[in-house]
């Protein structure tokens, strides 16, 4: 199993629950107001009146062959619209209870 990190500007949170509901990932934990700045170009998302956009992150725990389609279609997302933001993250997980 693996643990699926999605971090987005939250004017993509529609695009992710579908996502999410399309390729049957049904658990997920979520956080809302998320405040970060992107690695090469993102500008920051800190909710302040200079930086006003925020951002949301979402993680789920999966089955293995979920991933790459999870992170295929995190890739068509961030494509159509590189400068709002989204970027997916995944670990390996060695139990869970």
């Amino acid at each position: 199993m693996k643990a699926v990190m999605i971090v987005y500007n939250q004017a993509l949170t529609e695009k992710v629950e579908y996502m999410l509901d399309h390729l049957g990932v049904r658990g997920y934990s979520l956080w809302e107001n998320v405040q970060g700045r992107g690695t090469n170009t993102g500008v920051p998302h800190l909710g302040t009146h200079v930086w006003p956009e925020i951002n949301k992150s979402v993680i789920a725990v999966v089955d293995d062959e979920k991933v790459a389609s999870i992170l295929d279609t995190v890739k068509k997302i961030d494509g159509i619209n590189e400068e709002v933001g989204i970027r997916a993250f995944v670990w390996d997980v060695l139990a869970t209870v």
